[in-house]
């Protein structure tokens, strides 16, 4: 089965929050927006990239990444904030393209760091390891070269 990659539209972010189960669940006690209304927003904004993974016109994954400068990484740190995959799918597959993506995405945006929070799942850290992911404290992350910069050193 083919897996297209793509930028979210607003009309996907009902889906993706179905797929998200509770993870994604802001009171509003913590928030006046619910975490729909939130994804709908960052769909439209520069410091963020919400991709989707789709088969068949069925979204089946999808993923968020939220860009911060940070002048002790040297450039824009990009945080993983949510990556979902429908598990009637292959789970392997659609991390990886969703997963490349963002990287593509963070290099293009200037970014120089990668990361996201560590998953609890065995399985699901080892699929992240394999994607170039490495710990660092209560975080994981992977290194990147900005899009128009010499590599740099690590």
């Amino acid at each position: 089965m083919e897996y297209l990659v793509r930028a979210a539209r607003v009309t996907d972010i009902d889906r993706v929050v179905a797929l998200s189960d509770a993870s994604v669940q802001v009171s509003r006690a913590e928030s006046p927006l619910g975490a729909a209304d939130l994804m709908r927003q960052l769909v439209y904004l520069p410091q963020a990239s919400v991709v989707v993974a789709e088969t068949r016109r069925v979204v089946v994954g999808g993923a968020i990444l939220a860009l911060r400068p940070s002048v002790r990484a040297g450039g824009y740190v990009g945080t993983i904030d949510l990556l979902v995959v429908d598990p009637e799918y292959d789970a392997d597959r659609i991390t990886e393209a969703l997963l490349e993506e963002l990287i593509r995405s963070a290099s293009n945006k200037g970014c120089t760091v990668v990361e996201a929070e560590r998953p609890d799942d065995a399985e699901v850290y080892a699929r992240w390891q394999r994607m170039g992911f490495g710990e660092t404290g209560p975080h994981i992350h992977r290194i990147v070269t900005a899009a128009g910069s010499a590599r740099r050193s690590q």
